[in-house]
């Protein structure tokens, strides 16, 4: 596949071919003058011009387009998870004005003559034409330093060949071209070069071939063949909500909560929780065997487990969990399968929080116990009412924070919220109609 000095690579073939006809036409001698192949603006052709310049060739590229044929020919180029499987590839077509530029009668016909007739019998280059015209020809006189090592004879190897047509030119076309190139006019021919194919070398993901379609069956050798749903589900299993219990905004350590999806039977269920900072995973159990549309799991309660205990530090030790965000996903595995895993959904710790309040001398001392323990590097604040006092930064893990609040109205019952890492301690009683707020988040001020 070519590389970015494609196009370059393109202008320096063709001045090339036209140099190679006119040596061997021996147009020299014929004319009795030397003659010269270039590819420069027109403006600049003609400042070099003088009364002793030889003839001239110039090759001019005035415009690039995109192939329509091949501008989205390889999309998608990446998978689900976003990885490169194919590398895009830019299809252009490039377009080309050939002029002649001479002081002497009939010389520019002559010259345009071989040219076309060069074009006319060459309507595709050859990869071993291209191969022998660019090998080593292009180099760092002509090209940025970071191109030199760059090999421009890759043009050879893109899989479309290059074809060269001519391009008809109205009137019209004619005058508005060389307005726009300020100079003055020199009969000229247009060509279109297509399709030169730029893709930028960079690693991608090669699938593995597919050895069989399903699992094979030991006994008659078989594969399973493709699996068909007769229904609009997905075909893997699929998780498509979390719900703490009341259908509250987070969860807390002790509550159930319910898993909905698609093909959630597929196999023994593992629910696990990740940290999204730290890539901890914690798993448990499912509560029952699940039903193909829902797991329920219950989350732990009660101080945490000493570490001599058997099951410390795994998703049934209190401890192991803090308050924060988890993704959620499930892992089934069956007896002769691979073991599957769903997307992953968000899910938010709360955290249990049991405040109380006393006198202090400084006003109202309000006290929180909280369960799980508060980590060392998370943010705290107590909210009481409307007033929130954050706290200094914890010396270690905790579950027991306090603060003093100044000016809380004597015998008022107030709300106090624990604010851990940005997420509140849940203080809505979610099965009292009308709403209210749980009786256990509330303290009287003494």
């Amino acid at each position: 596949m070519s590389n970015a000095l494609a196009i370059a690579s393109v202008t320096r073939l063709l001045k090339d071919l036209l140099n190679d006809t006119l040596v061997n036409g021996d147009v020299s001698g014929d004319i009795g003058s030397d003659v010269v192949v270039s590819a420069l603006p027109p403006d600049r052709v003609l400042d070099q011009l003088g009364e002793n310049r030889p003839s001239q060739l110039n090759l001019y590229l005035h415009r690039i387009t995109t192939n329509a044929a091949l501008a989205n020919g390889d999309l998608p180029t990446r998978d689900s998870r976003y990885g490169i499987v194919h590398r895009p590839r830019l299809a252009l077509d490039l377009h080309y004005l050939l002029t002649a530029y001479t002081n002497q009668e009939l010389h520019g016909e002559i010259l345009l003559g071989y040219a076309m007739e060069m074009f006319h019998e060459t309507p595709v280059l050859a990869r071993n034409m291209i191969r022998a015209a660019l090998e080593g020809n292009i180099s760092g006189a002509i090209l940025p330093p970071a191109f030199q090592n760059t090999d421009p004879a890759r043009l050879a190897d893109q899989i479309e060949l290059i074809r060269i047509t001519p391009q008809p030119l109205s009137m019209d076309d004619i005058s508005k071209l060389w307005t726009a190139l300020q100079t003055h006019y020199r009969t000229t021919i247009a060509y279109t070069v297509s399709v030169v194919l730029i893709e930028r070398d960079q690693p991608t993901r090669q699938p593995i071939p597919v050895l069989s379609r399903g699992p094979v069956d030991p006994v008659s050798g078989r594969e399973a063949g493709v699996f068909v749903n007769p229904d609009l589900l997905p075909a893997t299993p699929t998780l498509t909500a979390i719900e703490p219990p009341g259908r509250r905004p987070a969860a807390r350590l002790g509550d159930r909560v319910t898993i909905s999806g698609h093909r959630l039977d597929h196999g023994d269920a593992r629910i696990r929780f990740t940290a999204p900072e730290t890539g901890d995973v914690i798993d448990l159990a499912p509560l029952s065997p699940p039903v193909p549309g829902r797991i329920e799991v219950q989350l732990p309660a009660g101080p945490p487990l000493p570490a001599a205990h058997p099951l410390a530090d795994t998703g049934e030790d209190p401890g192991a969990w803090r308050i924060g965000a988890y993704l959620v996903d499930v892992s089934l595995r069956a007896a002769g399968q691979p073991d599957r895993l769903t997307n992953r959904l968000p899910i938010l710790l709360a955290p249990r929080a049991a405040p109380a309040a006393a006198d202090d001398p400084g006003g109202t001392r309000i006290t929180v116990d909280c369960e799980p323990r508060i980590r060392q590097s998370q943010a705290v604040a107590i909210v009481t009412g409307q007033a929130e006092q954050p706290l200094a930064a914890l010396a270690a893990d905790t579950d027991q924070v306090s603060a003093i609040f100044a000016g809380l109205p004597e015998g008022a019952t107030l709300p106090v919220r624990l604010r851990v890492g940005g997420i509140d301690s849940l203080i809505v009683d979610p099965e009292a109609k009308p709403p209210a707020f749980d009786p256990s988040q509330l303290v009287v001020v003494p």
